[in-house]
């Protein structure tokens, strides 16, 4: 069983943040960067990520299945010393995280056959990517090959087990015909996803690939109701294909970290402020593990039978 870390939750601080080794993680920094972010959970998780993998200016971090290219420009801002790579198979995506992020290393690659030596990257970042993964076995195998001994690898997935408001279409689905739907506009939570998991199955998984686990945190116990097709199914459709106004897409940006975009009378601004509200119940109330939570958050490093940092 995974431990219930719901006795010491983790909890937003003002202050720069400090990990064992002395390295600083400029928590405020990155909620600055995060304010026109919609999707809650993602800013939870976000910070979870970098508070996981304890970056430093040596770093080489592979951030796998980089999508857009989001985390690629977060952790170049965050951290401009580190080596960061970025690898995607939809060439789509891929020319989009180029464009967005300049002068990144982006890769074209399949996650079953990294095109980099043994022990490449010391640092890993796989989030939300694998529960698209036909074989998640094997992507962590390989995974644990490029990542050098004492590296560390953080992973956040969608939690078998969601609110219901998060997608209540599918909840309702899985509870009567156990069938969710995978594709098109009300795909919700289970977009184009094999499979979602509990947090025993992706440490044993984790485990299997000769992984240390080391921590599994919870995240998002309250959420606005429908906020999964509101955000993907509906906003992030109109925005990439450039049917917003301009007012209300630069609102909605999530490469503009510099300020919070659009003024109060835009209604996306309306939108986030009434989903931050929603949100903040996270932290009256943290996620427990004896009750529907969405994300997953699990920081695993792999041994080299000496002292790690």
């Amino acid at each position: 069983m995974v431990e219930d870390p719901t006795t010491a939750p983790t909890e937003p601080s003002a202050r720069l943040r400090t990990n064992a080794t002395g390295w600083g993680f400029d928590a405020p920094r990155l909620r600055r960067m995060l304010a026109n972010e919609a999707d809650m959970s993602f800013k939870r998780r976000a910070e979870a990520v970098y508070d996981f993998l304890r970056i430093g200016p040596d770093d080489r971090v592979l951030d796998m299945g980089c999508g857009r290219g989001f985390y690629l420009k977060f952790t170049r801002d965050l951290y401009p010393m580190a080596d960061v790579v970025g690898v995607e198979l939809d060439r789509p995506l891929l020319h989009t995280a180029r464009a967005q992020v300049p002068g990144a290393r982006v890769v074209n690659g399949n996650v079953y056959t990294l095109p980099f030596a043994d022990g490449a990257f010391t640092r890993i970042l796989f989030s939300e990517v694998i529960e698209h993964i036909p074989d998640d076995r094997a992507a962590l195998a390989e995974l644990a090959r490029v990542l050098a001994p004492g590296g560390r690898l953080a992973i956040t997935t969608p939690n078998a087990d969601y609110p219901f408001a998060w997608d209540p279409i599918n909840k309702v689905l899985e509870a009567t015909i156990g069938r969710p739907i995978r594709r098109g506009v009300l795909s919700g939570i289970w977009a184009n996803h094999e499979r979602l998991y509990t947090p025993e199955d992706l440490a044993a998984k984790v485990a299997e690939a000769g992984l240390i686990v080391e921590e599994v945190r919870f995240f998002t116990r309250f959420a606005f109701p429908f906020i999964h097709n509101l955000v993907y199914g509906l906003g992030k459709e109109l925005l990439v294909a450039g049917r917003l106004p301009a007012s209300m897409a630069a609102a909605a940006d999530r490469f503009d970290t510099s300020s919070d975009a659009g003024g109060w009378r835009n209604p996306i601004r309306w939108g986030l402020a009434a989903f931050n509200a929603v949100d903040r119940l996270n932290d009256v109330l943290p996620p427990r593990a004896d009750e529907p939570f969405l994300i997953i958050g699990l920081c695993a490093r792999k041994p080299d039978g000496a002292a790690q940092r």
